[in-house]
């Protein structure tokens, strides 16, 4: 489990750099300002997302079924939250109207909350971590 963990934070990672670049360069042309910033927010998230996947996936204190459900909340999150915003940043390149499906977009950001919620949770509940000195 860790390793896929691992390798998918590091898929994650650089999707959003490839994103990010692609934001930054490729959309100036095709979309307002409004448009490129909310793309940016996208990638900032799953970016910020990516690095919470590597970091669980080397955390050796965490029971593997906790990592599991953690890794799966948080991969949930991204999908909806991150490529939703994408899709509803280029709306206006397609003729299907995405903001139909903009509801997505909180839902994954419920996913990203509980990520971070049950890992805090498993955290306080291990036993046999060591504390931070």
């Amino acid at each position: 489990m860790n390793r896929t963990i691992v390798l998918i934070g590091i898929l994650l990672g650089a999707l959003a750099i490839i994103l990010g670049a692609f934001g930054a360069h490729g959309l100036e042309k095709l979309v307002d300002a409004s448009s490129i910033e909310t793309f940016e927010v996208g990638v900032r998230y799953q970016m910020y997302h990516a690095l919470f996947l590597l970091f669980l996936g080397i955390w050796p204190n965490l029971a593997e079924v906790h990592k599991k459900r953690v890794f799966t909340l948080i991969v949930v999150g991204v999908l909806l939250f991150s490529f939703s915003i994408y899709l509803l940043a280029l709306n206006s390149l397609t003729s299907f109207d995405f903001k139909s499906i903009g509801f997505l977009t909180p839902i994954g950001g419920v996913f990203l909350i509980l990520g971070w919620v049950f890992l805090g949770y498993f955290v306080l509940k291990a036993k046999g971590m060591k504390e931070v000195e």
